[in-house]
């Protein structure tokens, strides 16, 4: 991922399944793309909506692109599949209003893209390097943006029980995203299911893409004790991925989610918007 020259899929990847918040069938076609081209995703009615946080229009429950009045919903977790295998430039094809929620993780997107490979491209990678300490807060969230050598995270997530505290401190290279962080898995408590069933919320929702946690402890077996943390740091790589460069700090997460990192990533954007490649490029 700190290589010097941006990179794309070497052969076109495809994911199909439900989105997790409509429970409509969805499928996302992953191109190879031009250098300078970023992330861009192609939507059914023909819009392209860059993957920059500029094009934020949600983050309540998953983090929401949108352009001229065409959206496209959930794209963390495939974001952060592409930012953590290293891929700087793909065109994603969405035929429905999310992409496909599939186990509620990234694991099935990086196993893909490593299987399927990269290729190195011609042109310098486009990096964020902070000159100066970084401060964001929303309530009581935090997010702290460092200097560093390279990107690394630490995050302080703090649930009501069964989960309680869990923190990670890791460095974010496509090995350890790949091993550590890809497989972690989506979660909420059983009554906030509950709530947002009946709310007609959470309706592709199942125990197959999703951690549900009830009082006394989760209904299926976790893959890590920590999985919890592991999914929001993923969360975090994904929002990051937002930046349009790869985030050569170190990023202090406390309590945060969808809607601090977004706004974090529109200001830190701001800092060097003029050396990176258009928004709006095809």
């Amino acid at each position: 991922m700190s290589a010097n020259y941006q990179s794309t899929l070497a052969a076109p990847a495809s994911f199909e399944g439900l989105g997790i918040h409509t429970g409509l069938q969805s499928r996302a076609d992953v191109l190879p793309a031009d250098p300078g081209s970023g992330i861009r995703f192609v939507l059914a009615d023909g819009a392209v909506v860059p993957a920059t946080a500029e094009y934020v229009v949600e983050t309540a429950r998953a983090t929401v692109l949108g352009k001229d009045g065409s959206t496209v919903s959930t794209v963390e977790h495939l974001l952060a599949a592409l930012f953590g295998m290293g891929i700087d430039n793909a065109a994603i094809h969405v035929s429905g209003p999310e992409v496909p929620v599939v186990d509620g993780s990234a694991r099935a997107f990086a196993n893909a893209f490593a299987e399927i490979g990269t290729v190195r491209q011609h042109a310098a990678r486009a990096r964020y390097v902070p000159v100066s300490p970084k401060f964001f807060r929303d309530g009581g969230r935090t997010v702290i943006v460092l200097p560093a050598s390279s990107f690394r995270v630490k995050f302080l997530a703090e649930f009501a029980p069964p989960i309680g505290t869990q923190y990670l401190d890791a460095e974010v290279t496509p090995e350890f995203f790949a091993r550590e962080i890809a497989g972690a898995r989506t979660f909420g408590y059983l009554a906030e299911v509950e709530a947002l069933l009946k709310r007609g919320l959470a309706q592709g929702g199942t125990m197959e893409n999703a951690i549900v946690f009830a009082p006394d402890g989760p209904l299926q077996p976790l893959r890590w004790p920590d999985e919890v943390v592991r999914h929001k740091v993923l969360d975090l790589i994904g929002d990051f991925a937002l930046l349009g460069a790869y985030p050569q700090c170190e990023v202090i997460a406390i309590k945060s989610g969808h809607r601090l990192h977004c706004l974090a990533t529109v200001e830190l954007r701001k800092d060097f918007a003029g050396s990176l490649p258009s928004a709006n490029a095809r």
